[in-house]
């Protein structure tokens, strides 16, 4: 079925307009394309760094739920709950952002190397500094995890924005603006072959009244 559009004027100037919106589109769409390729390499990395943490996390957990419970086998349960009320609570972490094609992605900066413990040495064992050592390695993970685990949730949030806008572009924009201007190209075509039409035979009309007047 041939396309109209009552609301559009089939000039030329609108056939311009249309054409450099459509130029603007397909760009934008090729920018848009490139954007979700970069978006989805870095995903895709981002994920694979989230498995790797996560089965470190596991093993380092195990091994620091081992290292305690030595601790209490060796010290006492009570005298190890009462000697972590001695650790200050870690709360200073420096988060930093960087871009990712507009993408704000955090970055954590890592954690420090376990400081000399807060406890006595007096009554204590170096049972319980593995413990606390293996503490310290959890609660980096912990934030090396979390840092990729929200980079991956606003990359994906990002890459669905960005599909849905190529989808736009590519399924409505795009195919839109190419039949507004295959239909104005159309009526000019028609209009330019009636004004031919027009002018030959007002051409053989004047040619016949010369000749009737001769």
């Amino acid at each position: 079925m041939f396309f109209t559009s009552p609301k559009i004027a089939p000039t030329r100037g609108n056939m311009v307009k249309f054409a450099s919106s459509l130029k603007l589109a397909e760009k934008g769409h090729d920018l848009l394309e490139r954007k979700r390729t970069i978006l989805l390499m870095e995903l895709t990395g981002r994920i694979r760094e989230a498995r790797e943490l996560q089965a470190d996390l596991e093993r380092v957990f195990s091994e620091a739920y081992f290292s305690l419970q030595m601790a209490g086998l060796s010290l006492g349960i009570d005298n190890v709950e009462e000697l972590a009320y001695s650790v200050p609570e870690s709360d200073d972490f420096t988060i930093r952002l960087r871009s990712v094609m507009g993408v704000e992605i955090p970055k954590v900066d890592p954690v420090e190397r376990p400081p000399a413990p807060c406890y006595s040495f007096l009554g204590t064992s170096g049972v319980l500094d593995g413990a606390y050592s293996h503490a310290r390695e959890v609660l980096s993970l912990i934030a090396r995890l979390a840092e990729v685990e929200t980079s991956v949730y606003r990359l994906a949030v990002q890459i669905r924005r960005t599909f849905r806008r190529v989808n736009a572009l590519e399924k409505v924009v795009i195919p839109s603006h190419r039949k507004v201007l295959a239909w104005i190209a159309g009526v000019l075509e028609e209009n330019d072959r009636e004004d031919f039409t027009r002018m030959k035979m007002a051409r053989a009309g004047a040619s016949e009244e010369g000749g009737m007047g001769a």
